[in-house]
């Protein structure tokens, strides 16, 4: 089984920055893409950031500038860093793998439980 736990989250004023981490573990050979989404009441889960294993990253149009995901291949850890943050960026977010499992030629996606974010003064 692959694990992905995410840490990091809390209440922040607007304006303020949090930094998110998320590591996976477990059976893993190799991970591609790691990524953070997020989903507040009522809304579709989005896209929050992306990056692969090689670094290139991929952002929502809302966050850029603002977020920066990055990522350490050796620890299976990615990291969201959240600076000028909105009431807006409210959510539940949860970050995503695509795993490789040792024998196995198939990617699956696995995902974290999740983690509050909420912006309020």
């Amino acid at each position: 089984q692959v694990q992905l736990v995410e840490s990091g989250g809390g209440l922040v004023q607007p304006g303020g920055s949090l930094r998110l981490s998320c590591a996976a573990s477990g059976d893993i050979f190799s991970i591609n893409v790691m990524g953070w989404y997020r989903q507040a009441p009522g809304f579709q889960r989005e896209l929050v950031a992306a990056i692969s294993s090689g670094g290139s990253t991929n952002y929502a149009d809302s966050v850029k500038g603002r977020f920066t995901i990055s990522r350490d291949n050796a620890k299976n850890t990615v990291y969201l860093q959240m600076n000028s943050l909105k009431p807006e960026d409210t959510s539940i977010y949860t970050c995503s793998a695509d795993v490789r499992r040792p024998g196995s030629n198939r990617w699956y996606k696995y995902w974290g439980p999740g983690t509050q974010i909420t912006v309020s003064s």
